[in-house]
């Protein structure tokens, strides 16, 4: 890291301290960020147009394909830049060109999405070479890592090496031009093999990264993905207004789309991240790629309030019951997967496992609301009550054992 704040020249990328005091984002980190607003935005959005049409299976195919990609590379350059962020020009000029194939592939998602409907063949051109981009940046940012830290460069080594054969696996996968079933027979090995590559190359040696540095850099993003449902609920209210002007299903919608991504901020923060992952760092993996599944929840959440929108404005071809359960649904995963995560991380709580329970029953019932006739705005206001009473079960009961299992981790870590 420079030690001249004011200039950024050249540094060795030697790793940095684990246990650095005050390490927080970096304003190119934020700014690395602002490009997954626009692919987690682009995503939703296709995906909610695609259930909308009653395409619910080419639509869900679509957003995993475009998560796993969107949200993998953000994973690989956080951790990397918890380890080797030298913030000198050369970090920051190869960060802009991860930047630039974010952007592509953001390009890419509409054209692949439409390409499924169509069914015939998937246009995956543009985010497969977005991302090769972004593979190949980090590639070079690796072995920049292998020349100038000695005490990890096989790790290193491995990392690039490891990398660049899957980034031909992906180029093999761009020049073929194959039809759905195909497409994704060629994907699912190659996104294991992503997925492979950080246990393969750290076997020996472990990458500096910092917890509470990494805690920091998930919950941003999660805040990202939770503006999606922001203006989701913002598209569900102008879709009501537009109809029918300032009335009482307006002021649900305004207040329970905007309760909903609130609940879900607060529930998303109640696991004190940095702590739990600082004691127990051999827990890396699972918090990393357990965050994956998270975030997608999130991003699915906000495209379930942009379908309830099309609902609402007449522009869908489903029913109530299936535009509340594309809300409902991804609010439940994420909230079994946060649990999950939880007792992973701390220790299983008995009183999140009755919170989680009685979530999953309450936006279950939202559901069968729905197929009673229950309009969309009660629907959403029930949901938000049943998150808000699980905050509030929490508060009052959650944080003692928290506090206890945090006690035991630190205990056992000396």
């Amino acid at each position: 890291m420079s030690t001249n704040p004011l200039r950024h020249a050249l540094s060795r990328m030697g790793g940095r301290d684990p246990h650095e005091k005050h390490r927080t984002a970096t304003p190119l980190e934020l700014f690395f960020d602002l490009t997954f607003v626009i692919a987690f935005g682009v995503a939703g959005n296709q995906f909610a147009h695609a259930v909308a049409e009653a395409h619910f299976g080419p639509g869900l195919l679509g957003f995993c394909y475009a998560m796993f990609a969107v949200i993998w590379a953000w994973v690989n350059f956080s951790w990397f830049a918890s380890a080797y962020d030298t913030d000198d020009w050369v970090f920051r000029v190869v960060t802009m060109i991860q930047m630039v194939g974010v952007l592509i592939l953001a390009m890419g998602i509409e054209p692949m999405f439409h390409s499924l409907v169509e069914g015939d063949h998937v246009n995956n051109v543009a985010i497969l070479i977005g991302y090769i981009i972004m593979r190949v940046a980090l590639i070079f940012q690796w072995l920049r890592a292998a020349r100038q830290d000695p005490e990890r460069r096989e790790t290193c080594l491995r990392y690039a090496k490891y990398l660049a054969l899957v980034q031909l696996g992906w180029i093999a996968a761009l020049l073929i031009d194959t039809d759905v079933l195909t497409t994704f027979l060629l994907a699912a090995p190659l996104f294991v093999l992503e997925m492979s590559v950080p246990g393969l190359a750290e076997r020996k040696a472990n990458t500096p990264w910092h917890a509470h540095h990494i805690a920091e850099r998930y919950g941003l993003l999660a805040i990202i993905a939770l503006g999606e449902c922001l203006i989701g609920a913002i598209e569900t209210l102008r879709a009501i207004v537009a109809l029918h002007g300032w009335t009482l299903d307006a002021a649900l919608v305004g207040f329970s789309g905007t309760g909903l991504a609130f609940a879900m901020w607060w529930i998303y923060f109640i696991l004190p991240a940095g702590p739990a992952l600082h004691f127990q760092r051999h827990r890396s993996w699972v918090f990393g790629y357990g965050h994956m599944f998270i975030f997608a929840t999130i991003a699915a959440t906000g495209a379930g309030l942009h379908i309830a929108a099309y609902f609402i404005d007449h522009e869908a071809h489903i029913s109530g019951a299936a535009a509340v359960a594309s809300i409902a649904i991804p609010i439940i995963l994420f909230k079994v997967s946060l649990t999950t995560l939880y007792s992973i991380m701390l220790s299983p709580d008995r009183e999140l496992l009755w919170s989680t329970t009685a979530v999953v029953v309450g936006l279950a019932g939202s559901i069968a609301m729905a197929a009673a006739g229950a309009s969309v705005p009660a629907c959403m206001l029930e949901m938000m009550l049943v998150l808000g009473l699980s905050i509030a079960y929490d508060e009052r009961r959650g944080h003692k054992g928290r506090a206890a299992a945090l006690r035991r981790l630190e205990a056992a870590a000396g």
